[in-house]
């Protein structure tokens, strides 16, 4: 049910959409807030959430790709448009949100990769961002 939806979940989402935009669609900034604006339950989205992954992802994305694409097994222009999305902001939310635990940030990738990915897209999703979260959160995952 759509409403369940937290609004940190919401605004994954639309920093999801928003990604996918830029990198598909070449849009900029105002263009991606316009078209958000306009999606019914925007405004139930954690807004500050929402505007923050999605300067951060976009201005660090080649830095984050560099990140990623040794736990990847093709190249990255082989990655689905979506998935790279997911990627993107999985490996944004590890590196830059420690406040944010690690587990929550893969639980919340795979359940994006199960909403707009293909088939397997999740497995993918979980198999990389759990080898980039080993690097960049090792004290974090050797607490018991």
């Amino acid at each position: 049910m759509a409403s369940s939806k937290s609004p940190r979940r919401r605004a994954r989402e639309f920093v999801i959409q928003g990604l996918y935009q830029w990198q598909v669609g070449d849009q900029d900034e105002a263009a991606i807030q316009v078209q958000a604006e306009g999606v019914a339950g925007f405004d139930k989205a954690d807004l500050p959430l929402y505007a923050t992954l999605l300067a951060e992802t976009r201005q660090q994305a080649e830095s984050l790709k560099s990140d990623l694409t040794p736990h990847i097994d093709r190249s990255w222009d082989e990655v689905s448009p979506i998935e790279r999305c997911i990627l993107l902001l999985g490996a944004c939310e590890l590196k830059l949100h420690p406040e944010t635990p690690y587990r929550v940030i893969i639980n919340e990738a795979i359940e994006l990769a199960k909403t707009f990915g293909g088939t397997d897209g999740h497995k993918f999703v979980n198999g990389v961002l759990d080898k980039l979260a080993v690097g960049l959160r090792a004290a974090e995952i050797r607490k018991p």
